[in-house]
């Protein structure tokens, strides 16, 4: 089933991408968290037509990449997002982000794939390495900030960081410990199981159990045989 995607998806594609994917996980999971639309002829003819007029916009050769490369060098890109008290984003920034970005402001397009980062997924000050064209490459200033407020101080984000990264490490050690625990209480009633399901015997059956014993375990192969009794038996 073919669809247009409208954010992008892990494993599955970028914004703007006309992708096929199976039914069911179209229906259940991407149509109805809007994360991509069914590609009609008509919206799949307006989004090629969209791209091949930003595409008169892409650098064409190496004059032309230099030229944007020193646009770009000149420009600050800013996305203002929802962020928590550590600085770790509800969401990420993207390549595509970036890429609409610099179209918006700049009115150059990049191709997504030669934005040499992963998703942003924390607040901070970034240089974002492109490949604008063979062998010109731009980093570009892009800086991820806190919606409604600013950015603090380098020192202050990497106490930020320090301290989501504290968290995370508590929140799994602390996972972990539950985990243990689950599986030394299913071990506990387990044996608890066996105790009851298995009952004791008896002295007598002890005694028995143990003049069955001695006689299979003589006549297994490889069972040493007491010298003594053989001499006797010549």
């Amino acid at each position: 089933m073919e669809v247009i995607l409208l954010k992008d998806v892990e494993k599955v594609g970028l914004r703007g991408e006309v992708v096929n994917v199976a039914r069911g996980y179209a229906r259940n999971f991407l149509l109805p968290r809007k994360l991509a639309e069914l590609a009609s002829a008509g919206r799949v003819a307006e989004l090629k037509k969209i791209d091949e007029n930003r595409a008169r916009h892409e650098a064409r050769s190496v004059d032309q990449a230099q030229e944007i490369a020193e646009l770009l060098n000149k420009t600050v890109l800013r996305f203002d997002v929802r962020s928590g008290p550590t600085g770790a984003l509800f969401g990420s920034v993207t390549t595509t982000d970036i890429a609409d970005e610099l179209w918006r402001t700049r009115k150059v397009r990049v191709d997504r794939k030669k934005i040499d980062t992963d998703a942003l997924k924390r607040i901070g000050r970034y240089a974002i390495p492109i490949q604008v064209f063979e062998g010109v490459t731009v980093e570009v200033k892009t800086l991820v900030v806190p919606e409604g407020g600013e950015l603090p101080p380098d020192e202050e984000l990497a106490a930020m960081e320090a301290a989501e990264a504290a968290r995370v490490a508590e929140e799994q050690a602390a996972a972990q410990a539950a985990s243990g625990q689950a599986e030394s209480a299913a071990a506990a009633a387990a044996v608890e199981y066996l105790d009851e399901e298995t009952p004791a015997q008896t002295p007598a059956e002890a005694a028995e159990a143990a003049e069955f014993e001695l006689p299979r375990a003589e006549s297994e192969p490889g069972a040493e045989l007491d010298p003594g009794a053989d001499a006797a038996q010549q």
